[in-house]
């Protein structure tokens, strides 16, 4: 495999678990916009750790899972008092205070980032990823994925039926933020370096619509929304010169066409992004959309055996 393919599939993997850290507290109804912070965390954790006592990546990448889930618990009990956008620019808030912390900081390299000796190749990110994936759908799945699901959709009625809100809301946000640790330790021991301008504000914003515009309300709305918000750009790069070579041989000379600028990619990617928002603001998969696909699976299931048995 190509360096070039197996960078794709790392940083596929990677926004996969960092999209479903922040969708475990979007499911309960919480904006979280520090996602950033705690991937910080967890990357940090991982690359001060391998590079100073030379630890193995398994117990590094387990440090940083657990330490930015104790910082996510820790700070959820101040934070969640807060709701609307308050909650927002409290998580937004505590991702600066993260990045500040680790840029004035000489033992984490300052402005200079950490150098990680351990290095891991792309199947180790997707190994991850798939046991995320599958670890977030089975937690959807139990009576603790229910009360989230029920948070999200009515507070009021939740709290009427015995569920502990602030309890369910806790645990989601500290799991959520482990996992967005995990995904900064991955990134640490698969690019071989760190520095905090890789965590600022425009990467918890990224990951927020990863999941908002995957959707929300299914454990399949931050895979297609990472995956989807992953490939584009890449699409796009070899997608655009093409397409204007192919206008440009229209009306003109196409063999002496300049490449298109690179930021037409992202300007592509803002207008799908508003468009999105526009025509479908619950995201590209919805619970009727699963149901509805789990219906016609059970009824063509039911067609196939009574035509065999017949």
């Amino acid at each position: 495999m190509s360096g070039y393919m197996s960078g794709i599939l790392s940083i596929l993997a990677i926004n996969i678990i960092f999209a479903y850290g922040i969708f475990l507290a979007v499911a309960t109804g919480q904006l979280n916009l520090g996602g950033a912070g705690f991937q910080a965390v967890g990357a940090y954790a991982a690359a001060y750790l391998t590079a100073t006592f030379g630890l193995s990546v398994p117990l590094t990448l387990l440090f940083g899972v657990v330490l930015a889930g104790l910082v996510g618990v820790a700070i959820a009990f101040p934070i969640l008092r807060t709701k609307g956008v308050y909650l927002v620019l409290a998580t937004f808030a505590f991702a600066e205070v993260i990045t500040g912390a680790i840029l004035n900081s000489e033992e984490l390299g300052g402005a200079m980032g950490i150098s990680v000796p351990a290095y891991v190749d792309w199947y180790v990110p997707v190994i991850m990823a798939v046991c995320v994936i599958g670890f977030v759908f089975y937690v959807m799945s139990t009576r603790f994925g229910l009360a989230m699901r029920a948070i999200h959709d009515d507070e009021q009625v939740s709290d009427l039926m015995g569920v502990s809100i602030r309890g369910v809301k806790v645990v989601a946000f500290g799991i959520g933020a482990a996992l967005a640790g995990l995904s900064g330790g991955l990134y640490a021991v698969s690019y071989s370096y760190v520095e905090v301008q890789s965590f600022n504000a425009l990467l918890s914003i990224y990951v927020l619509l990863y999941v908002l515009l995957g959707g929300t309300q299914t454990a399949w709305g931050p895979l297609v929304g990472a995956t989807f918000f992953t490939i584009l750009p890449e699409v796009l790069r070899d997608a655009l010169p093409a397409l204007k070579t192919a206008v440009v041989g229209l009306f003109g000379d196409a063999d002496n066409v300049a490449p298109p600028d690179e930021s037409w990619r992202f300007v592509i990617l803002g207008l799908m992004t508003i468009l999105m928002m526009v025509i479908r603001p619950e995201g590209l998969v919805t619970r009727t959309m699963v149901e509805n696909l789990q219906f016609w699976k059970k009824g063509a299931t039911s067609a196939r055996r009574e035509v065999t048995e017949g």
